[in-house]
């Protein structure tokens, strides 16, 4: 299932590797101490969600999986003697030594006295970025305040390569009600029977997939996209009137709808896309190697072509459980013996004079727009052509306007990464996966390429590299494999 989701852009032997040791890394959560969901005869319940053929997926308190394992996760290291947390700590930038190592990292600490946050430097032979994705680059996402794609960026400044940053996935279905915040409504529902209907009560998915409403989200996303733009309506409806005992099986989403007014047993509820993953990531070994050495990436920050080009619901925690054993392990051994290098402290300029200010929560509510409107679901060439030039003008003048603070920080890694983002999705002249381009809308043999994005003295490059066991396929540019933006 993961291969099929994939496009063609998976990696089989790191596929082979995570999913084989899935149930490890389950049988390691249990002895944690994580509760998942039970079946009446005592094992655990096995669920379906989309792109899977066979139900297999496991829950915690039917939709809230993410806030168990949380506790589990934090619970371990808070207990860990050998482990030291450093709490409203907010990572800026990478440094590295005169060998070209990375040995440490530049962030800001808040003081506690409510005063400016003030710089420290961390030092360590291995730095793992474990940071998430980016959805607040776009103005409708899943995804909690702090995902700004802060890793990333810090990755992409450093040099490291970045993969497949083209590749965003959208969750079909987030609650859509004027007021409420943007709660995600799990593929548990529809694999529990939820049917998607537009405003007339017609099951659209119906003759769109073999899987129907249980197509991979890639397809469901568009479909619910192309059929708001046929009606002329700001979404569309999960009809949960079929499903039995809808509110006892997600307690959480009754309850946030019946605030609203609205009951699971009668109300069809409206929902409507929005960015939930970002596939592309730093360009990651099976280990969580980078291109940077004493550098290490994983989970949502990471791309190790786990995902190809659309991730598999609920893949996330399988990869970030398995891949994280293994990328712990490797920088944990990898350090043994190392001993810090210094490091020079960065040199502090002079701040140029500012005689204007930036409005950072214009700027961040004008970037979520323009992603949403030209990188969105569907592109084309002149919306990204306008969106990169855009970009490329602000991540100018916050280099030199933007506040060294940890919201300025966010916002310059959220424009930098937007346009990474812009110019991968230029470059990739196919529809594939969660990449769909209207002015090129078929799947080309010739793109079975992993995408790359990097910054160096020239500026922005992208260029292309084959999927590992493949047969490197023909130039998929007119003129050369590689551009420079």
């Amino acid at each position: 299932d993961t291969l099929e989701v994939g496009y063609g852009l998976c990696e089989p032997a790191v596929v082979e590797r995570f999913t084989r040791d899935g149930s490890s890394a389950v049988d390691w959560l249990l002895q944690s101490g994580m509760q998942f969901d039970r079946a009446p005869e005592g094992g655990v319940a096995l669920g379906r969600e989309g792109g899977h053929r066979v139900p297999r997926v496991l829950h915690s308190g039917g939709a809230a999986t993410g806030k168990e394992l949380q506790r589990v996760l934090s619970a371990r290291a808070r207990n860990q003697r050998g482990i030291d947390l450093f709490e409203q700590v907010h990572a800026v930038d990478l440094l590295r030594d005169e060998g070209g190592r990375v040995a440490g990292l530049l962030a800001l600490r808040r003081a506690h006295s409510g005063a400016n946050p003030e710089p420290v430097i961390f030092q360590a032979p291995s730095v793992v970025l474990a940071t998430g994705g980016g959805g607040q680059i776009f103005r409708e996402t899943t995804n909690p305040a702090l995902a700004t794609a802060d890793g990333v960026g810090m990755a992409l400044r450093a040099g490291a390569e970045i993969q497949d940053l083209e590749f965003v996935q959208f969750h079909p279905t987030i609650l859509y009600l004027a007021g409420a915040a943007r709660f995600l409504i799990s593929e548990i529902t529809r694999g529990a029977g939820a049917v998607l209907r537009d405003r007339r009560g017609k099951a659209f998915m119906e003759g769109m997939h073999p899987s129907r409403d249980l197509a991979p989200r890639d397809v469901v996303s568009r479909a619910i996209f192309r059929r708001m733009i046929e009606s002329r309506d700001t979404h569309v409806y999960l009809d949960l009137t079929g499903v039995e005992n809808a509110a006892a099986r997600f307690p959480g989403l009754a309850r946030i709808t019946r605030q609203f007014g609205m009951d699971l047993a009668r109300d069809p509820i409206p929902v409507r896309p929005a960015v939930h993953y970002m596939v592309g990531g730093i360009r990651a070994d099976i280990d969580g190697r980078t291109t940077l050495p004493g550098l290490w990436a994983v989970g949502e920050c990471a791309s190790t072509g786990f995902h190809g080009a659309n991730r598999l619901a609920s893949n996330s925690l399988l990869e970030g459980l398995v891949h994280g054993r293994l990328v712990g392990r490797d920088a944990a051994e990898d350090a043994e013996g190392r001993r810090p290098i210094r490091i020079a402290h960065p040199e502090r300029g002079r701040l140029p004079n500012r005689e204007a200010e930036l409005d950072l929560t214009d700027m961040t509510y004008s970037l979520k727009s323009l992603m949403w409107r030209e990188v969105g679901i569907e592109r084309e060439a002149n919306g990204l052509g306008e969106a990169a030039r855009r970009l490329e003008a602000w991540d100018g003048y916050l280099a030199r306007l933007g506040p060294f603070s940890p919201e300025g920080v966010e916002v310059v890694n959220m424009v930098q990464v937007g346009l990474a983002m812009t110019l991968a999705a230029g470059f990739r002249e196919e529809s594939r996966g969660t990449h769909f381009r209207r002015d090129f809308p078929e799947q080309e043999a010739s793109w079975r390429r992993h995408t790359i994005v990097r910054v160096d003295a020239g500026g922005f490059y992208c260029g292309v590299r084959p999927v590992a066991g493949t047969a490197e396929p023909a130039d998929p540019t007119s003129t050369e494999s590689e551009s420079r933006a």
